[in-house]
């Protein structure tokens, strides 16, 4: 038995659908939305690979790339304004941060 594209887009669906899930049932903690944002990435990083492989094409994969290094720089970002908040807030609560409002 062989994989086919088929098989690595329902995978990449079924991951995305996780994320998806996982945003919208923890609102709370900011962490947990931060790696659900993350899981979302990685999931189209997937469905990228699998098509530039199965189309042998590099675009796709180079592409990637940009992905991730756009993903490192967000989690690095997302990670220091949350341990700034903490020191501030001691509490890393989403409905306690209302410091952000406008």
């Amino acid at each position: 038995m062989s994989l086919t594209l088929g098989h690595f887009l329902s995978l990449g669906a079924i991951l995305f659908a996780l994320s998806v899930v996982g945003i919208f049932l923890n609102r709370r903690n900011l962490i947990v939305l931060l790696m659900a944002i993350e899981l979302m990435l990685l999931a189209v990083n997937m469905n990228f690979v699998a098509f530039s492989y199965y189309l042998g094409d590099m675009h796709g994969q180079v592409f990637v790339f940009f992905i991730l290094t756009v993903a490192a720089a967000e989690s690095a970002i997302g990670l220091a304004i949350l341990v700034l908040l903490f020191r501030n807030k001691s509490s890393i609560n989403v409905e306690e941060l209302n410091t952000l409002k406008g």
